[in-house]
Order: structure tokens, then C-alpha cells, then sequence
């Protein structure tokens, strides 16, 4: 009988070891057909990079070998490269042939520039691997194709597109892979426009080129430099490579892209990553990707040519090798190689400080590969900075879409709260506003932590749906939040579905302290924007005078309904103790914050609802 997973530790919950999953997850396998051995000669390529034997293929055996390490799980496989169609068709349908035979392959991919694409290419995938998934390699139109050359340095973009309209005669689906350099940038709907006017295309996956640490040309073999390598001694410069992007561009990138694929509804029919693996987590879902989900570096392999199994090929190599094929013979022995790698353990490392941030069950930790590279450079904050602007920005995406790309709030960010759920939201939104509606008596329970309030029917329900017209009201909230919920409930004539006044504990030994907090549900995407709006400008004018031990803190939510299992975006508003004080010294200086917020949302009241948001989305 197959053993169950067990509980995972906090960081095995962003990063799991691989014998800590069980026999139904897959592992990921890159199978480098050819080493770094391309037909073209892309300046930005980091395969080409490595230490990679050039000319040898991958063959049948080493495929079935694989199968047999990993008998016990699923498969994922993907044909790579350099370029994996230079190993010829005869090797290619070996190859194809071995993984159709084995039970326990799920998936397999191939990922080429496309340039070998023809009939014959396609029939005999179709022949040999039906079910065979293509990637192409297509940075957007013309000019962001720019870095993508032959030897000779012209561009490959025209045979590309070529093979694109191949593909879609022969009806088949696609995914690209369009690389984020500066010549891209601030062109995202142009993009987006461009990729998805193919009919084969059905994904687009936006990835950047955070190349700023090369300085070095690629390594060439023999005298004589093709031209493609005097192009790229000239994109080099002492601050890196002309293709390079920052983390902040690449997400301001990927949020207009976003804006432009709803905007335009194409999201009906082609998947944009990593927006999708976004909203998955903001909804609490899982994600193939592994720069969101704890199957990570170790659940990811790289096969060469000459035997070097390594982990991902996205991680710097040799140091990324962990054995020869030919000496593995159970999946432990991998788990062996990977427990005493150096680059992996310090892989893991990076993700220790992600078990305490707020966005860790969204983000999912990030690429440890790319982590490494801000690590070694000093600045890994900037990579974490752009995780949350992206998770940031698709949250407000989906609460405001028609919202203009970067306008959104930048002091509102993506603070879930779990669980957060209502009986039947709808009932209670229409009893808000409507004074004549029947209302039953409420228990109220009040203590020194908290109110606990039930309604008066049989067993107990959770009052969560008391509202200003409801006569015990004023007797549900509690007093230290009363005047914060008082001005937005009457003041800014908000709905208000939960508030806490903040709840030190120091009578419960061991319970965590709870800090204030009021959630606010929108009736509708107008009002979630004036709503948005709004608290950026109250937290404009509190921050200068709020206490030293007090910050203020604006969150994105969602409160799921019960009744109806729809989710409702809401905007939440905490006073938390402000970096590098105690939560005594919050609670000490609890009541002056209270005073000060609570005139800054008068404030906030008295502007026109048009005027926008304080931070103009910059931050």
C-alpha cells in the first residue's frame, strides 16, 4: 500500500524535499536531447552558458533508465535543449517511442525555436506521440524578437512565424515563451495583441531576462567568432547585458499584459503565465508551475547527453550536477545526491525567510534559481519586491478590471484572511440597506476578549450578520473599534462585515495577541474603487501622525459565501504594531492610533469620490 504524505514542516510546505512527497506526485524531467547544441544562436541564451558537451544525443536507453528510477511516480517530460530537433527524427522518434511505452510518463513537451518545424516534423509527432505538447520560443513581434538570431546574426523571427501558421493549419495548439527585455517594454498590449493573433497559440507564458550579473561573451569553439558573438560583445556592457530587465520592470510588464488580456477577453481562450498561476493562489488553488507551488528544485531534473543528472536547468551548472545516470538506481539515491548538494542546501535556505511573510501562500517562495542569482548580487529584496507588486497587482485586477494599468493602490496589498466566509453574503447585503427587513434578537456574549455574538435560533450560528439597522448594533461592536466602524459605516456609508478592537490575551497563556482590524465588503466594483481609493487617502493623512508603535496597514480579500460558494472582493483595514516594537507598547499607544485614524477617515469622507488615489499606484 503506498504511503501517504505526511504533514509537511513550514518550509517543506514551499519547498519540498523529494521523498517527502508521495507516490502521486510527478516529478519533472528535462531531457537536454542535445546539450546546448542550437541551430541558431540567440544572444541571450543561458544554456550555452554551461559547461555542456556539445554533438552528443540523448538516446532510448537512457530514457527507458530514467522510467526505471522513477517507477514509483508520474513522469512530466520535456524535450529541451540547445535546439531538441537537431538530434535528427530518427533519435527524435527513439525517444518518442520509449517514453509512449513506459505507464508511468504523464506528459510530455517539446520545446524548440521552431525553425525545423515542417510536415514532416508534425507527422511524425503524430505518429509516434499524438499527444506530443509544443513550445515555441517567440519574444513577442519583430523588434522584441531582436536577440533571437542565426549565426550569421540575421534575424530568425520571419521562419518562426511561419511555422506558427504551420501549426495552426494543422490545428494544433501551442504555448510560447516570450523572454521580457527592454525591447518589449512598455509595449505589452503590442505584444499581447501580436502573440495572440495566432490561432494555434493558447498560452503565453512571460518570462524575464534577469541577466544583470553577465559580463562575460559565451565561451566559442575554435578561432573564428560567429557574427551573432560580435552582437553579443556589443550588447555587453560594465553593468550587464542590453537584454537585461529589473524584477520591477518585468512586473510592470506582466500587469499591463494582464490588463490587455482582460481588457480584450482573451483570457477566454489563451492562458497568460504567470497571471493565471497568480489568481490560482489568490484563490487558494494549486499551480503546475513551480515558481508558485513546493515542488521545487528537487522535483526537477536535467538529463544531458554524456549521463550528467543534475536538478533544474535553470540552476547554475556544474554545480547544479548531482550524479551520473549510470550510478543512480532508485529514486533514494537521487534524494541522497540531492540531501548533500551544496547549491541545493542553500537553495532551501533562501526559502527559510519566506515561512514568515504574509504573502508565502501566494507567492509559494519564488524560483530558488533565480533567488540565488539576488542573493549572490545583494539584492534579493528586489526579487521578493516584484513577487509581491505582481501578486499585488492581479488582485486588484480581478477586484477593479476596468482600472487603467498602474493606477492601481499601491498601499493596498494582498493580505488574505483565512478562513473568512459569511452564510450568505447576498442576504445580508440586501438587509443592509433595507431597514423594514425582518431581523431575529442576537446573543451577545462580551468578555475582555471580544465579542461573541450568536442570533437567537436553535444551536449556534455566528452573528454575521448584524448591521446598522439591527437594534443590538452599537451592543455587537466593540467599543475600541466603534469609532473606526461608526465612520466608515455612516461616514463613508460602507458595509462592514467584521471588526475586532485588538485583543492583547495576556489573561490566556500562550494565544497569539490580535491586532484591530475592519473588513469592508463593496456592493460592487464602483464602490470597491471609491472604497480603494479612499483608504489610501486616510492612510495618507494618518501615517504622519499615527504613534511610533502603530502602523497602518490596507488589505486586498475575499469573503467567500456559503450558501452560494461565490467569493466577494473586500478591502480590510488593520492597525498593526509597527516594525521592531512589542505588541505591549502597540497596545499602549492603541487608543491615540484609534483617534487619529478615525479623523483621517472623516477626512477621507469629505473629498469628492472621483478624486484618486493618494499613492497613484508608484510606491
Amino acid at each position: 500500500m503506498p504511503a501517504s504524505r505526511t504533514a509537511p514542516t513550514d518550509l517543506e510546505s514551499l519547498y519540498a524535499p523529494l521523498l517527502s512527497t508521495g507516490p502521486d506526485t510527478a516529478v519533472s524531467v528535462i531531457l537536454k536531447l542535445r546539450g546546448e547544441t542550437c541551430d541558431i544562436d540567440c544572444l541571450y541564451c543561458f544554456e550555452k552558458r554551461k559547461e555542456s558537451p556539445g554533438g552528443a544525443r540523448i538516446n532510448a536507453e537512457q530514457v527507458h533508465r530514467l522510467g526505471s528510477i522513477f517507477s514509483g511516480r508520474p513522469l512530466s517530460v520535456e524535450l529541451h535543449g540547445g535546439e531538441p530537433l537537431t538530434a535528427g527524427r530518427e533519435r527524435i522518434a527513439e525517444i518518442l517511442d520509449a517514453l509512449a511505452t513506459q505507464p508511468n510518463v504523464i506528459r510530455v513537451s517539446l520545446q524548440t525555436n521552431g525553425l525545423q518545424l515542417d510536415d514532416a516534423w508534425l507527422d511524425l509527432f503524430e505518429r509516434h506521440y499524438p499527444e506530443l505538447e509544443i513550445g515555441i520560443s517567440l519574444d513577442g513581434d519583430a523588434l522584441g524578437n531582436s536577440w533571437r538570431v542565426g549565426y550569421d546574426g540575421r534575424p530568425t523571427y520571419p521562419r518562426v512565424i511561419e511555422a506558427l501558421k504551420l501549426l495552426g493549419c494543422r490545428e494544433r495548439r501551442v504555448g510560447v515563451i516570450c523572454a521580457v527585455t527592454p525591447y518589449v517594454l512598455g509595449r505589452a498590449s503590442e505584444v499581447m495583441e501580436h502573440l495572440t493573433s495566432f490561432p494555434a497559440v493558447t498560452t503565453v507564458s512571460l518570462v524575464p531576462c534577469f541577466d544583470a550579473a553577465v559580463t562575460r561573451l559565451t565561451m566559442v569553439v575554435g578561432s573564428r567568432a560567429p557574427t551573432s558573438r560580435a552582437l553579443q560583445r556589443r550588447a555587453i556592457g560594465p553593468t550587464g547585458p542590453a537584454w537585461a530587465v529589473t524584477p520591477r520592470q518585468y512586473a510592470d510588464f506582466v500587469l499591463e499584459a494582464a490588463h490587455r488580456w482582460v481588457a480584450d477577453g482573451v483570457f477566454h481562450r489563451v492562458k497568460l503565465e504567470p497571471v493565471v498561476s497568480v489568481i490560482r493562489r489568490l484563490k487558494g488553488l494549486g499551480t503546475r508551475s513551480c515558481h508558485f507551488s513546493d515542488l521545487k528544485c528537487d522535483h526537477i531534473l536535467t538529463l544531458y547527453p554524456d549521463d550528467r543528472l543534475g536538478s533544474c536547468d535553470e540552476l547554475p551548472w556544474p554545480q547544479a550536477g548531482l550524479a551520473s545516470l549510470s550510478d543512480v538506481h532508485t529514486e533514494a539515491d537521487v534524494a541522497s545526491a540531492q540531501g548533500d548538494s551544496p547549491l541545493l542546501q542553500q537553495a532551501r535556505s533562501l526559502v527559510t525567510k519566506c515561512t514568515t511573510c504574509d504573502y508565502r501562500d501566494t507567492c509559494g517562495a519564488g524560483c530558488p534559481a533565480v533567488r540565488l542569482r539576488f542573493a549572490a548580487a545583494g539584492d534579493e529584496d528586489a526579487y521578493c519586491d516584484h513577487r509581491m507588486r505582481l501578486i499585488d497587482g492581479v488582485a486588484a485586477l480581478l477586484a477593479q478590471p476596468d482600472l487603467p494599468p498602474g493606477a492601481s493602490c499601491s498601499r493596498l496589498r494582498w493580505r488574505p484572511v483565512r478562513p473568512n466566509n459569511m452564510y450568505n453574503v447576498s442576504a445580508f447585503l440586501a438587509r443592509w440597506g433595507d431597514p423594514t427587513a425582518p431581523r431575529s434578537p442576537a446573543r451577545l456574549q462580551a468578555s475582555a476578549n471580544g465579542n461573541i455574538n450568536t442570533v437567537g435560533l436553535p444551536g449556534v450560528h455566528e452573528a454575521d450578520d448584524l448591521d446598522p439597522h439591527h437594534p443590538q448594533w452599537y451592543e455587537g461592536i466593540e467599543p475600541g473599534i466603534r469609532p473606526v466602524v461608526d465612520s466608515l459605516t455612516s461616514g463613508w456609508n460602507a458595509v462592514t462585515y467584521d471588526s475586532c478592537q485588538g485583543h492583547a490575551y495576556a489573561d490566556l497563556p500562550g494565544a497569539e495577541p490580535r491586532f484591530l482590524s475592519v473588513g469592508i465588503l463593496p456592493r460592487d466594483r464602483a464602490e470597491y474603487a471609491r472604497t480603494a481609493a479612499r483608504l489610501c487617502r486616510t492612510a495618507s493623512r494618518a501615517e504622519p501622525s499615527l504613534p511610533g508603535a502603530c502602523s497602518l496597514v490596507l488589505g486586498r480579500s475575499e469573503l467567500a459565501c456559503r450558501a452560494t460558494g461565490r467569493v466577494y472582493p473586500t478591502l480590510d483595514l488593520h492597525l498593526v504594531p509597527a516594525a521592531g516594537t512589542t505588541p505591549a507598547e502597540y497596545f499602549e499607544d492603541l487608543s491615540q492610533a484609534v483617534r487619529v485614524l478615525t479623523e483621517a477617515l472623516a477626512e477621507a469622507a469629505s473629498a469628492s469620490p472621483s478624486t484618486p488615489c493618494a499613492c497613484g499606484g508608484d510606491q
